[in-house]
């Protein structure tokens, strides 16, 4: 689908064509997307606005965790999205509908959000000082690992529904987060996920990693969630949840460190 993360690839190329043609236009873009990253870091920092890159799967839960934030954090703190899908504007009308200033961004054939798409999304969000802003990515596991858009903070959720084993499989993304956020925990007694393996994988992956369990239908975790957003300076620190209690929960991470 791009030509900057190989998923175009086709296979009548030849590998010496490959070698010759593809890695140099990919570093080339890669390179230009850095640069473009660095100017929204600076703009988002001249404004005081905190960004983060939300990743998953397709059908993880990223916009119903928005719709329960938006509602949560409304009256404190503005929380602009930038959403990210190829077609439709089906998520951007839903957070739209609890009054979340929304931008949509349909990439088409794209796989991922890149730094230039962000740039023009931010001027159109138009974000007051000292507000938060979380990008919506493209779903998809694989790509928007590669691209810095400029934003302060990387968060994946992963569903319970997709199995224990997607740190294992996805490590570039998993390596990307500083926090990972499962989702649907209130399926558990349903399936055979076991939220104990799912911390081990991560763990191997990325022993830095936070792990928050949460539930958009029960409500667990989501106090953790908020907490670390409402955070100052970097919600990734030590002791940035605030005083009220451990933002991972012991059940889920006994052996990842902080």
């Amino acid at each position: 689908m791009c030509g900057t993360c190989g998923c175009d690839d086709q296979p009548e190329l030849v590998a010496e064509q490959r070698s010759r043609d593809t890695v140099p236009v990919e570093q080339a873009v890669l390179a230009k997307n850095d640069r473009l990253a660095d100017d929204n870091r600076a703009w988002l920092a001249a404004r005081g606005v905190r960004a983060v890159n939300l990743m998953s799967a397709p059908g993880a839960g990223k916009t119903t965790l928005l719709e329960t934030t938006v509602r949560a954090l409304a009256a404190e703190v503005f929380v602009g999205v930038v959403e990210g899908d190829q077609a439709g504007s089906l998520d951007a009308d839903r957070l739209r509908a609890v009054g979340c200033r929304t931008v949509q961004v349909n990439t088409g054939s794209g796989c991922h959000l890149d730094a230039e798409m962000l740039a023009r999304a931010l001027r159109e969000l138009d974000p007051p000082r000292d507000s938060l802003v979380v990008v919506e990515n493209v779903g998809n596991l694989v790509c928007p690992a590669l691209f810095d858009l400029g934003e302060q903070h990387r968060v994946v959720l992963a569903a319970t529904t997709e199995g224990e084993d997607k740190p294992l499989k996805y490590p570039h993304m998993f390596r990307a987060a500083e926090l990972v956020v499962l989702t649907k925990a209130d399926l558990v007694p349903y399936l055979t996920f076991d939220v104990d393996h799912f911390a081990r994988h991560l763990a191997r992956v990325n022993p830095a990693a936070r792990l928050l369990v949460t539930s958009s239908v029960s409500g667990e975790g989501l106090d953790h969630w908020f907490g670390w957003l409402r955070s100052p300076g970097s919600p990734g620190s030590s002791g940035s949840v605030g005083e009220s209690g451990p933002d991972v929960d012991a059940r889920a991470m006994p052996s990842v460190s902080s």
